[in-house]
């Protein structure tokens, strides 16, 4: 990510496009009433450019912004993982554990898991769709029964939980009374999973990240935050690289 001061002098406008090792990725502006500078980052699956800046900002100077660090995107963009959909023969990430995908037409078209392997029948074509339905269902059982676990700790009602696609945000607690977990963390160990769902339930109580918040964290967690932040840091990105 890349910050960018209100420093730059108007430029003619450039293409709302730009072009990284070859491949035409789209640029996105997003105007934020309290950010002061503009951000520079690459989507997690590299599908575009993302640029968040103030409202007084002129959009051509954003976009000038991109194309000259067309440099610094690519590199962003060559490190992340490449995009492979599951096949049979191939392996399918669930909680931290790489399940060998065994496909046979006969079988029942709900995955079934069998020590290092996951098996599952039905048509080949919607293969992936079926597996991806299965990864959400088995995403929202596990976060419920975190949301559950953590709320008690910290004295609370459950809530409803619901699953998230974002490619930005791991979780979020908009209104203090229902959270959202990104449905990709069921590929994640259970100690990152379940970290992001302790996040979000704190806020139902310190909706800011004050002392008081991370305190509440702190007692409900019971591992260390800045080990599951590490690990979504260094790997987060790979979460991308299967399914669409």
């Amino acid at each position: 990510m890349i910050d960018w001061l209100r420093t730059a002098k108007p430029v003619q406008l450039l293409d709302p496009e730009i072009e990284l090792d070859g491949t035409r990725v789209p640029i996105v502006l997003k105007r934020l009433r309290n950010a002061r500078r503009l951000t520079l980052r690459l989507a997690p699956d590299g599908t575009e450019v993302r640029i968040t800046l103030p409202v007084w900002a002129e959009g051509r100077e954003a976009i000038a912004f991109a194309h000259s660090r067309s440099g610094w995107l690519a590199e962003q963009l060559a490190r992340l993982p490449k995009r492979a959909a599951p096949e049979p023969g191939g392996t399918v990430l669930y909680r931290g554990r790489r399940l060998r995908l065994e496909w046979d037409q006969r079988a029942p078209r709900r995955p079934v898991i069998a020590g290092d392997a996951l098996r599952i029948g039905g048509p080949q074509t919607g293969l992936e769709q079926r597996l991806k339905r299965w990864l959400e269902s088995e995403a929202l059982m596990l976060a419920e029964a975190d949301m559950r676990e953590y709320c008690a700790i910290a004295r609370l009602d459950p809530v409803p939980i619901g699953l998230t696609r974002a490619q930005r945000r791991w979780g979020s607690c908009s209104d203090k009374s229902r959270i959202r977990i990104n449905w990709r963390l069921v590929q994640a160990p259970d100690f990152v999973r379940r970290s992001v769902v302790a996040h979000e339930v704190a806020h139902l109580v310190h909706f800011d990240h004050s002392p008081a918040f991370h305190a509440l964290l702190g007692r409900m967690f019971e591992g260390a935050i800045e080990d599951a932040d590490r690990w979504l840091k260094d790997h987060g990105r790979g979460l991308y690289a299967s399914f669409g």
